[in-house]
């Protein structure tokens, strides 16, 4: 079978120095399996490549495996690491340029250094955009403190990747269920919370060029979407208001990737609801396995052209590759 080109969008890496950062989430994981992918997390070489090449994957836009300085105190160390990892991330891009892409890893602690840091990955390193794992100190992106960041964001033209992270707290409903907490469920509804933030804040009102990115097919935000308008409509909106239906916004500024998802019904679901364009190709590499995503892809349900535009056409256009 001749393998469709792929383009990957959340693959995941691993620094020594962040390693303390990513044992928070231990929690969330079975103790019996934390932590056996860093070895996978660290390797740049043969491990991941080939990988990438026993699905047809051209090229990977490696990000690194969160929270990382989302979970910082300090905001000086957390704008120093940044930095820090970015040019780790940049001189390994370099030595296989035609491969690897990276997303930007920002210390949202400072907006302000977050946008500059984002302008310099971009124009000097050479990265496609950001990605940011989730709330940073109790704050979602939709604050006014973060104005200048989506500034940045919409001049540079480069979308911002939410990926899940633990809430600032763990509420009642998950108390006696551990399995809840983290992939299971409390990462969905944690993103996808996000996101709404971004979406009814008017988030995208403001910045018109702004460009989300949502894994998991969407943290099932597709499958909502019409009641997002319906309800949206009856809601208790104080002084919120919307240009547009919600939906719109995911029509316009907002794409999904497949990453951890390998089923026929929620890919329909995505692109139904909000279009071919909006839909791309990821594994979540080493978290999922990319041969299981490879031949899923290559297998499900699609037209060539529909296929073509999920595995790679979309994220060319995304990431001006």
């Amino acid at each position: 079978m001749t393998l469709t080109p792929k383009i990957l969008l959340e693959e995941h890496f691993m620094h020594p120095d962040f390693v303390d950062y990513w044992a928070t989430t231990a929690p969330n994981i079975s103790p019996d399996l934390f932590g056996k992918a860093r070895t996978a997390l660290e390797d740049f070489g043969g491990m991941r490549l080939d990988a990438m090449d026993g699905i047809g994957a051209e090229k990977a836009v490696l990000s690194l495996a969160g929270p990382g300085v989302q979970a910082e105190k300090r905001t000086e160390t957390a704008v120093r690491l940044a930095r820090q990892v970015n040019d780790f991330l940049a001189a390994e891009m370099a030595k296989q340029p035609d491969r690897y892409g990276g997303f930007a890893h920002l210390a949202m602690q400072d907006p302000a250094a977050a946008a500059d840091e984002l302008d310099r990955c971009v124009t000097q390193l050479g990265m496609q955009g950001a990605m940011i794992n989730g709330q940073t100190g109790g704050t979602y992106l939709d604050d006014d403190r973060y104005a200048p960041f989506w500034e940045r964001v919409s001049h540079l033209q480069v979308p911002v990747y939410i990926h899940p992270n633990n809430p600032p707290e763990q509420v009642h409903m998950y108390a006696g269920h551990p399995e809840l907490w983290g992939p299971v469920w409390s990462w969905t509804v944690e993103t996808a919370t996000h996101a709404l933030r971004l979406v009814f804040s008017g988030t995208f009102d403001r910045y018109p060029g702004a460009k989300l990115v949502l894994g998991h097919l969407g943290e099932c935000l597709p499958y909502l979407m019409w009641r997002l308008d319906s309800r949206w409509e009856i809601s208790n909106r104080g002084s919120m208001r919307l240009e547009k239906d919600p939906s719109a916004y995911f029509r316009n500024n907002i794409w999904v990737t497949t990453s951890g998802m390998c089923a026929d019904a929620p890919l329909r679901c995505a692109l139904d609801m909000m279009g071919e364009d909006r839909v791309l190709f990821s594994v979540d590499y080493p978290f999922e396995q990319a041969a299981e995503a490879g031949d899923w892809i290559e297998r499900a349900p699609l037209d060539d052209s529909t296929r073509a535009k999920v595995c790679h056409e979309n994220a060319r256009a995304l990431l001006t590759l």
